[in-house]
């Protein structure tokens, strides 16, 4: 990607990640989540395969590469994504699950300085602060926690684990490898995990409808191939701790997202959490472009 347009990668990436839990909440009424993320995940590598024509990726990885780059899916596509829309699915609230996975930049922040021996900056640590604080906000009155129980909780954990641990995990390993190539390996190995949970824990009833049609193809190719894409060449382009800073302005967009959507209300410390949140990230990402 030119250096120009890739000041404008964050951006999308944020705006196609946020829309992950919107279409959750459009297919999951017809579908059962594993059976759902197997088909997402099987589409997308026919899309994959499709632009290798034109892109001609290096696929020709060594086999321990390859085997850190599907471990490296599991968590990042497989945890995450299994826990989340488990998660919804069991009946916990979209506000629930963001506040919850949204805690990904804190743990990620204090993980780092173990695995990758660098201390993370004052002016990081008030922005995570600051972040959080934001969500909160955001969240306050939207996140209902009746309706679940403990296996949406520990459903929603996993997915905090693995897209914390699955970020740092994959920025150690893929030093060097092209985005389609990372993509390729690590869809592989999250679409055989998803088939795999879908026939021996599902029993995959499907309700077809235009509904689950578009919101299939907008999580196949907004989420699964643009935002994905996106994720690894800025996995690739900054450290794990200010990549993970970008997932703080998922909450907020999500909620205005909502509203446009569901007419889900938006107060006024709504919006000023959401202030507070983009605050937090300019002060990374600024700090950032300075060490570049």
């Amino acid at each position: 990607m030119h250096k120009q347009h890739a000041v404008y990668a964050p951006y999308a990436f944020v705006f196609l990640w946020s829309t992950g839990f919107i279409g959750a909440k459009y297919a999951l009424p017809f579908i059962e989540p594993f059976t759902l993320l197997a088909m997402r995940f099987i589409i997308a590598l026919a899309v994959l395969l499709q632009l290798f024509r034109y892109f001609k990726p290096d696929l020709k990885l060594d086999r321990v590469l390859r085997a850190h780059l599907m471990a490296s899916g599991l968590m990042v596509h497989g945890a995450y994504l299994g826990g989340v829309f488990t998660a919804v699915k069991l009946g916990m609230p979209a506000g629930v699950i963001a506040l919850l996975v949204g805690l990904q930049p804190i743990l990620t922040a204090a993980v780092t300085p173990v695995v990758f021996h660098r201390r993370i900056p004052m002016l990081h640590w008030i922005a995570v602060a600051l972040g959080f604080i934001g969500i909160l906000l955001v969240l306050i009155d939207k996140a209902s926690f009746e309706g679940f129980g403990t296996e949406a909780v520990i459903a929603g954990t996993v997915a905090l684990v693995g897209i914390t641990f699955g970020t740092i995990y994959q920025k150690r390993v893929t030093a060097g490898v092209d985005v389609l190539s990372v993509a390729y390996y690590q869809y592989i190995a999250t679409a055989i995990a998803f088939t795999l949970a879908a026939l021996m824990f599902e029993e995959q009833v499907i309700e077809w409808s235009a509904q689950l049609l578009m919101a299939l193809a907008w999580l196949v190719f907004g989420l699964s191939i643009g935002a994905i894409l996106l994720l690894n060449y800025l996995i690739k382009l900054h450290e794990a701790h200010k990549t993970s800073s970008l997932f703080y302005l998922v909450p907020p967009l999500t909620a205005v997202e909502a509203y446009l959507l569901f007419d889900e209300k938006l107060s006024l410390i709504n919006m000023a959490g959401m202030v507070l949140v983009v605050v937090a990230v300019y002060l990374v990402m600024k700090k950032n472009s300075a060490s570049d």
